[in-house]
This record gives C-alpha cells, sequence and structure tokens, in this order.
C-alpha cells in the first residue's frame, strides 16, 4: 500500500511510505527529472525517425512493438537503433561519471574530461590507429583486440593513476584536480605527437575518433555500455548517501560513520569505468560529463549533482546531438562531439553567469 503525505514544515518535499519503507520525495527534482524523461523519449523517437528515409514517430513507434513495414524494421532496428542507443547509454555514463566526480572532489571543474580519462583512451585509440597502420608490428596484435578496448585499458591506466598520484593519506580534492589536469595535459600532448608522426590517412581516421563520433555505431557497441550501466549504476546508487554526505567537510563525513576514503575510491573507480567505457565506444564526446552534471544541479537546486538526472540530461545532449549533427547540413555529417560542445558550452556560461549574477545581488 503506498500512501503519500505532504510535510507542512518543508515546503517542496512530500513523505511516501509503502509498506515499512519510507522516504522522502522532492518535488522540483523530480519534475525536472521527469521533464529530462519526455525530453530524451522525444529526441530518441525523432533521431530513428528522421534522415534521408522519413519515418514519421507513429511509425516508429509502431515499429518499435513489432509493427511497420520490412524497409522501416530494417532502417529501424539495423542502423538507426543501435546508434541511437549507444548515443543514449554514453550520454547517460558520461553524465554519471561526471556527477560521480564532481560530487567527490566537490569541484563542479572535476569530470572525466579534466582529469585525463577521456584523453587516456584517446591517446590509447591513436596509438593502435596511427601505428597500427604504419608500424604494424607494434600494434597489430593490440588491433586484433579491438578498438574500443583498447582505448578502455587507456582510459582505466589513467584514472587508476591519477587516484594514485593524488593519494596521500586520503584523497585530496584539490590534489585530485591538479593531478587530473596534469595527467590529461600530458595524454593530450601524447596524442598529438602520434598524430604528428602518423601517416597522413591513420592521422585522419583518429582525428575523426578524436573529435567523438556515433557514425556506423551497431548493436556491438551497445551491449559494452548497457552492461557497464546495468552493473555499475546500481552500485553508485547504493553510495547516493556518501554523495548526498560529502557535501559536508571531511571531519563532518567522519562523524556520520562513513569510511570517507574507502568510499570515495569506490565511487571513483565506478565513475572511471563509467567514463572509460563510454569513450571507448565512441570516442570522447567532449563536454557532457563536465557541463550536464553542473546544468542539472541548478535545474533541480540541490546540494550536489543529483545522479538520474545528471544521466538523463547526458543522454538527451548526446542524442539531441546526433539528430542535429545528421540532419541539420546537408549531407555533411559532423562529429557529435563537436555539436555536444557547441549546444553545452553556451548554457554552462549562462548558468555561471546568473549564478555570479545572484551571488552578488
Amino acid at each position: 500500500m503506498t500512501r503519500t503525505v505532504q510535510t507542512p514544515a518543508v515546503a517542496g518535499r512530500t513523505s511516501v511510505r509503502v509498506g515499512p519503507v519510507s522516504g522522502v520525495l522532492r518535488l522540483r527534482p523530480a519534475l525536472v527529472l521527469l521533464a529530462g524523461l519526455a525530453l530524451l523519449l522525444l529526441l530518441f523517437v525523432l533521431n530513428v525517425g528522421l534522415g534521408e528515409y522519413q519515418i514519421s514517430p507513429a511509425e516508429v513507434l509502431s515499429t518499435l512493438v513489432g509493427g511497420g513495414d520490412r524497409a522501416g524494421q530494417v532502417i529501424i532496428w539495423e542502423l538507426r537503433m543501435p546508434r541511437s542507443l549507444t548515443g543514449l547509454l554514453v550520454g547517460a555514463a558520461l553524465g554519471a561519471a561526471g556527477a560521480v566526480m564532481q560530487a567527490i572532489a566537490r569541484n563542479p571543474l572535476a569530470s572525466p574530461d579534466m582529469l585525463g580519462i577521456t584523453w587516456g583512451a584517446g591517446t590509447a585509440a591513436t596509438a593502435v590507429i596511427v601505428l597500427g597502420g604504419s608500424v604494424g608490428t607494434i600494434t597489430g596484435a593490440l588491433e586484433s583486440v579491438g578498438l574500443p578496448l583498447v582505448a578502455l585499458a587507456g582510459g582505466l591506466l589513467v584514472g587508476l593513476a591519477v587516484y594514485a598520484l593524488s593519494y596521500r593519506n586520503g584523497v585530496d580534492s584539490y590534489r585530485l584536480v591538479l593531478v587530473g589536469v596534469g595527467m590529461s595535459a600530458l595524454a593530450g600532448n601524447a596524442t598529438y605527437w602520434l598524430l604528428s608522426v602518423g601517416d597522413v590517412n591513420d592521422a585522419g581516421r583518429a582525428m575523426v575518433w578524436l573529435t567523438g563520433s556515433l557514425n556506423a555505431r551497431g548493436w556491438e557497441h551497445v551491449v559494452p555500455v548497457a552492461i557497464a550501466l546495468a552493473l555499475l549504476v546500481p552500485l553508485t546508487l547504493v553510495g547516493a548517501h556518501v554523495l548526498g554526505a560529502l557535501q559536508f567537510d571531511d571531519d563532518t563525513v567522519r562523524g556520520l560513520g562513513i569510511r570517507m576514503d574507502a568510499a570515495r575510491g569506490a565511487l571513483l573507480i565506478a565513475a572511471v569505468l563509467l567514463a572509460a567505457v563510454a569513450t571507448a565506444a565512441a570516442g570522447p564526446i567532449q563536454f557532457v560529463a563536465l557541463a550536464v552534471p553542473q546544468i542539472a544541479l541548478r535545474l533541480a537546486r540541490t546540494a550536489m549533482p543529483p545522479l538520474l538526472t545528471s544521466m538523463v540530461l547526458g543522454a538527451a545532449l548526446v542524442v539531441g546531438s546526433d539528430l542535429i549533427s545528421r540532419t541539420a547540413f546537408g549531407g555533411i555529417e559532423m562529429p557529435v562531439g563537436i555539436v555536444t560542445s557547441v549546444l553545452g558550452a553556451p548554457y554552462l556560461i549562462y548558468l555561471l553567469v546568473r549564478r555570479y549574477r545572484e551571488v552578488r545581488a
């Protein structure tokens, strides 16, 4: 039996009881989450339906439940659905990774982009693409294993290195960001060096991958990200109470009985895995993990970036950007990473300026 009780003492909060389990539902974050889900559904249906072969939203929904003609089924299930699902899952993974990292570090700049994880994945993938083409004896074996797997290994390696180098009797948020920026610069320069010494054609292929692209993504790209989200998001939700407690200082967190270093380490590893898997699937799609948690935080007006809302808005940003990249430039398809940056950067700047004015008022 579900019983909903309005709490008179705190505006905007509702107490919910389901049998012996009770909790507090905050109205504004819940409404923002629902609005994000509706936006994501709309963008997903449009992304699946629009293109050279136009399919109406009604036909898309009919095909998804087993209807539609043969041509529509082939286009949707074999071409557009895996691509759109890859974008949705990658955006959700990046949104979750950014929200967790920013909560752990208590710093809005702490994202996989800034901590070097996406650059680590990019450096590994670039090495395989560039050296595998002209110096195949070095990376030929790695290329046969698969580019996504190598990119995943690169992202994990850099993530673990950042954690190890920033650990001194615990993880200090300032040191974590500082080490991450240094590792990001190191991996970035290594990537540029690889591009400069590689064959022109191989360097061009690597550059396309480095901008983040959903072109030619199939079900083989959907499955790894889906598995990673299915395993890691529940674990992260279990640790959500730790994320909420991290808004306080370290002494207060310890006073709450939370093993802070162990919790931070476990959540950071989960976030690194999410970011590395997402980058391995679609390349380093910039800005999503950095901007979306801050956008979600300001829309929901919570103390920390809300995890589920960050996932939904991250998915909506990537799917919407993919729709624009495929349909807004005639016959030219833009890498989705460029569109996410163009869409996300001005909005984040607007929010930051608005917040600055509110503080000064």
